[in-house]
């Protein structure tokens, strides 16, 4: 066991939520309850901004009850922001904090933003010779942080939008006569992940299954081609079932969009519209009916159709982060998932360098892509369908899923207001 650091730990969620953020932070919240050395639990409302205000909860207080009901209740429950930290005072700020409440531990559950944020605050720490030890929880449904064989929240939302797959296309079925497009428009920022994860909707012995057509990020769009692939589905189907990921781009780079363009506090643009752009294109040339339907949030909110898969290992990604940090005394690293060599799949856990998260982009393996550009391959389907296995178990009351709030026992604040 490495030298004991006693203090204070303090964890804060960030960036945009999935059905088992919660999960982490149950996973954090039970493994650090372990060791005397923490000797409060704070969380940190509504990522860095609440540190920076000074809004702090009692974790520690929290009943069991309400910690395993993190485990099936989705979206950020300590609440979350997309917040860069911008100037000086902002760090001086957050030392202050984490002084005045002998924070030794922060645990920041976040994506590539989160982990740089992560990153900077655990080196302005060392530079002021502040004993912190920082580690990061990767989260994003995106499945786009480098280092790591996946991401908690992916297998979550891809079995969600399999199922909106699988579901829609009944209704399509029933519609269609040889003249239905339906478009469905799925997150991913500039990656295919999610797009790509609707295949698994598809039969193994029956490639003719919906999704028709998937288009990913990872290749560039062209009209007249996405055209002629239309048409030659309708001529041997009842309908054309499409799933397109937002941030779709042509062979010059630029992104196939109809939305405003407009970007978040990290410069990243916020993508939509990419479906209707393909609806006007079907419409306009085809002289076809044509729906395009846009998940939206829901899609990473949606805990009635999570994968256990992935609320697992989201747990056991918030139990790994105390461990390396009290147990092994290490800082500086984010947790990854990695894939077992067996036969079986097994998921363990890993450690990558915060630096190295922040400015990359996981794309899909070009190989993993067949030459029609538009479907995945064998190597795709044996990837992500583990992660989709299992169902978490949601309870009901009246007939509605019930959902925890946190009791959110406040932090007596010690320090005047922060100027943002």
């Amino acid at each position: 066991m490495a030298d004991t650091l006693t203090g204070n730990c303090l964890i804060s969620q960030s960036g945009g939520p999935t059905t088992v953020i919660n999960s982490s932070l149950a996973g954090l919240i039970t493994e650090a309850l372990n060791y005397e050395c923490i000797e409060e639990i704070y969380g940190g409302l509504n990522g860095i901004q609440g540190i920076l205000k000074e809004d702090l909860i009692d974790l520690a207080s929290e009943s069991q009850q309400n910690i395993r009901g993190l485990r099936s209740t989705p979206a950020s429950a300590l609440g979350t922001c997309r917040y860069k930290l911008k100037k000086s005072q902002d760090f001086e700020r957050i030392l202050e904090v984490f002084t005045a409440h002998n924070i030794r531990y922060f645990f920041y559950i976040g994506g590539n933003d989160s982990q740089d944020t992560a990153d900077k605050i655990s080196k302005y720490a060392q530079e002021h010779n502040y004993d912190l030890r920082v580690i990061g929880i990767p989260k994003t449904i995106d499945n786009d942080l480098v280092v790591t064989d996946h991401c908690p929240g992916y297998g979550s939302v891809i079995k969600f939008i399999t199922t909106c797959v699988k579901e829609t296309a009944l209704d399509n079925e029933g519609m269609g006569q040889g003249d239905l497009v339906s478009i469905l428009e799925v997150m991913g920022r500039n990656a295919g992940w999610i797009a790509a994860g609707s295949a698994l909707a598809k039969r193994r012995d029956k490639p003719s299954d919906p999704p028709h057509l998937i288009y990913l990020p990872e290749v560039a769009f062209d009209p007249r081609k996405f055209l002629d692939d239309v048409q030659r589905v309708l001529s041997k189907e009842k309908y054309c079932f499409i799933v397109v990921g937002e941030g779709l781009i042509d062979k010059d780079g630029n992104y196939i969009s109809t939305a405003e363009s407009s970007t978040d506090a990290f410069g990243h643009a916020q993508l939509g519209g990419t479906g209707d752009y393909l609806k006007g294109l079907v419409e306009q040339n085809l002289s076809k009916k044509a729906r395009s339907a846009k998940l939206g949030i829901s899609q990473r909110a949606a805990i009635h159709c999570s994968s256990k898969s992935d609320n697992d290992e989201a747990f056991l990604a918030g139990q790994a982060a105390v461990k390396a940090a009290v147990v092994d005394g290490i800082t500086d690293k984010m947790i990854t998932l990695l894939r077992s060599d067996s036969d079986h799949y097994k998921c363990e856990t890993g450690l990558a360098d915060l630096s190295e998260i922040a400015n990359g982009v996981k794309k899909i393996p070009e190989n993993w892509i067949n030459e029609d550009g538009v479907s995945l391959n064998y190597q795709f389907f044996k990837y992500a369908l583990p992660l989709i296995q299992g169902e978490v178990e949601v309870p009901y009351e009246n007939g509605v899923p019930k959902f925890i709030k946190l009791s959110g026992f406040r932090v007596d604040k010690k320090l005047g207001a922060h100027t943002f």
